[in-house]
């Protein structure tokens, strides 16, 4: 329980908790399910309870989940103070390019070596990846590593100080758009029209970059979730996690819909009758 707000954190008790070590670099990473993998990055300030429910969601539709973490407290309840010193962290950290001008975030190279392992562990013709808010936009990056088939980017709110802008570099959106054309991959996207940290603008540029390829689809902000964790309801200050912080999880809601397009986005394009019972173990 979390004494300062009467809200229970998440124990993450149902989950592996696994040492994943790329290229020298050691992080936690917390699995569950069978099938395809599926990356599911945090939303800032952490690994809350909204992203252990989608995680749970993605482990109960027939993946197999990897949930690596990056900043915050794990299993976290989002609360104010918390949450802003994990956001100043995160913002002066060498791992993430929180500000305009600053490239990729060196933080999605050991991404895609977690996407490589995991391939390799679960079979399937490849990975999903799934970013929120401050990883939004590294579900994207991730495609520059070939396993990875099914990106979604969930209101991507990098760079912080420019809302046309994308958190990559020139180099590597080109190599991603190549890749994505070449591959006839889609890249599937949310956001909120009222959410100030992740703009019409910014869609705009994913448009310019990716063209038919990029399916971004807006929900209306009073659609939101109106009674948020603190953080999102005082420091994010706007409708802004579609299928987290803000979602209702009512039966015909639009963030619950929204939901199930990106299970259903995922299923097409990680399910392959050819994936064998025999490869699949507990993790």
């Amino acid at each position: 329980m979390n004494a300062a707000n009467g809200r229970l954190d998440d124990a993450i008790t149902d989950f592996s908790r696994r040492l994943v070590n790329v290229d020298g670099m050691v992080k936690t990473v917390y699995t569950a399910g069978f099938g395809p993998a599926v990356v599911l990055m945090p939303e800032m300030p952490g690994i809350s309870p909204d992203v252990l429910r989608l995680a749970r969601w993605v482990r109960d539709a027939g993946f197999t989940v990897y949930v690596p973490s990056l900043f915050g407290v794990d299993g976290a309840y989002p609360t104010i103070e918390g949450g802003q010193e994990v956001l100043r962290r995160a913002c002066v950290s060498a791992e993430f390019r929180a500000f305009a001008g600053g490239g990729t975030s060196p933080a999605t190279a050991w991404l895609r070596g977690l996407a490589r392992q995991a391939h390799a562990e679960c079979g399937g013709p490849g990975v999903g990846a799934i970013g929120l808010c401050f990883t939004g936009n590294f579900a994207l990056t991730m495609a520059l590593e070939p396993a990875v088939i099914a990106p979604v980017v969930n209101h991507p709110s990098l760079p912080l100080d420019d809302p046309a802008g994308l958190e990559i570099s020139d180099e590597d959106a080109h190599a991603v758009r190549d890749r994505i054309r070449r591959d006839g991959l889609k890249v599937l996207a949310y956001r909120f029209d009222a959410d100030r940290w992740c703009t019409g603008q910014r869609f705009a540029a994913y448009q310019a970059l990716l063209g038919d390829a990029f399916d971004g689809r807006v929900l209306p902000g009073s659609a939101a979730n109106t009674n948020p964790p603190p953080f999102f309801r005082d420091v994010v200050g706007s409708p802004h996690s579609v299928v987290t912080a803000h979602l209702v999880d009512e039966d015909g809601h639009p963030t619950l819909q929204a939901r199930d397009e990106i299970l259903t986005f995922l299923t097409d394009r990680l399910s392959t009758s050819g994936h064998s019972e025999d490869n699949r173990q507990d993790r």
